[in-house]
């Protein structure tokens, strides 16, 4: 086998292995639609990629440029949101047709459509910088029945903000020297933030629970 294939087969969610070669930019576009629009995708490490193809671009180690980048990130984004919008809009109606059913019961469907009526704006910008939420929020929209022209033009601002913000945050701290000596570390950097930032949700799921459902609901 070729050692680089070995390589990605070992640890295939590695930045530096997925990021490798002259295929960075297709691999990254591929990752973020998969991520973005398909919710077998939620494991895939987006901001990660983001930010190591920044770095990359900053130290040379990826030669395609950064313009480049910046123009097919957030479209690959963009176009994998729209596809899971259409997925939940399509699929949602017969996945929560199940009144017996713990986790896809009809009233989940009235209840995401109040949801994205009134917060669907920001939650789908918000939700862009949270791992799994960019994911399942996408999906939940289009079960809701958030009006498509309203959710196209808050995933395109969500889109643009998170892929090219990430890259360019990236690009701007790969020009450190000290971030160039450590970017080994960069997973575990990404992997804390992910933590902390999935923190509010957890602690605001466990304060639902505790609290008593109102019938009417």
């Amino acid at each position: 086998m070729h050692p680089m294939a070995a390589a990605v087969l070992a640890n295939p969610i590695s930045p530096d292995q997925l990021l490798s070669g002259s295929g960075a930019l297709l691999v990254l576009a591929i990752v973020l639609f998969a991520e973005c629009g398909l919710l077998v995708g939620f494991f895939l490490p987006g901001d990660t990629l983001l930010f190591a193809a920044g770095v990359s671009l900053a130290t040379g180690a990826i030669t395609s440029s950064l313009a480049a980048f910046l123009i097919v990130a957030p479209i690959a984004a963009i176009a994998g949101n729209l596809v899971g919008y259409w997925i939940g809009y399509r699929a949602g109606p017969i996945v929560f047709d199940r009144p017996n059913s713990k986790f896809f019961r009809p009233e989940y469907v009235t209840r995401a459509h109040r949801f994205y009526e009134r917060y669907g704006s920001w939650t789908i910008i918000v939700g862009r910088f949270v791992p799994v939420v960019r994911t399942v929020a996408t999906v939940m929209a289009g079960v809701g029945r958030m009006r498509f022209p309203l959710y196209a033009l808050f995933s395109t601002i969500g889109g643009v903000l998170w892929a090219d913000g990430i890259l360019l945050l990236g690009h701007q701290l790969g020009k450190i020297k000290f971030v160039q000596q450590n970017k080994g570390y960069i997973d575990y950097a990404v992997i804390a933030v992910v933590v902390l930032s999935l923190l509010p949700a957890a602690i605001h799921y466990l304060r639902t629970r505790k609290t008593p459902q109102d019938p009417a609901n």
